[in-house]
């Protein structure tokens, strides 16, 4: 008997009933929030300026890069990865392991662009619901993103000059 997932991918080790787990986790959760927003009379924001975009964006980037690929945050994401290679500047490489769900959460923790979607997620529902604090969050994780490229471009001189 041919699975779905072997249909979907000659390897056949695509998890879709994983992948439609987790995609009702997303929606569940930005529906939840959105009827106890209504709920609470929380306000939308009429317009989200493009500082507060350039804000979220840059956070959602750290976050994603935290939470998949930093090493402090390992423990999260051990019960589904294998550790695989050290990767640059702190990074590790992990792969996902296991079948099903387990198998899914390891793709969505090791995959940064993934993780993106849901980072954007929690931070436009707390943008709704709290805007300054979440631009304080977003100005943190984005400084800590120009810190980032800073030590990058720190690195880069320092081999340049080296030689």
């Amino acid at each position: 008997m041919t699975t779905d997932a072997a249909r979907y991918d000659e390897r056949g080790d695509v998890s879709l009933g994983g992948y439609a787990a987790l995609a009702s986790v997303f929606a569940g959760s930005v529906g939840t929030f959105a009827l106890l927003a209504r709920r609470r009379g929380v306000r939308l924001p009429q317009e989200v300026p493009p500082w507060d975009v350039a804000l979220m964006g840059a956070a959602t980037y750290k976050a994603s890069r935290l939470l998949t690929k930093d090493k402090i945050t390992s423990f999260l994401r051990a019960p589904f990865t294998q550790r695989t290679d050290e990767g640059e500047a702190g990074e590790v490489m992990d792969e996902p392991r296991g079948s099903g769900f387990r198998r899914a959460v390891g793709d969505l923790v090791t995959c940064p662009f993934c993780t993106a979607a849901w980072a954007t997620g929690a931070l436009v529902c707390t943008y709704a619901a709290a805007p300054r604090l979440t631009r304080l969050v977003c100005g943190g994780l984005g400084a800590l993103t120009v810190a980032d490229w800073l030590q990058y471009a720190w690195t880069a001189t320092q081999e340049k000059v080296e030689g």
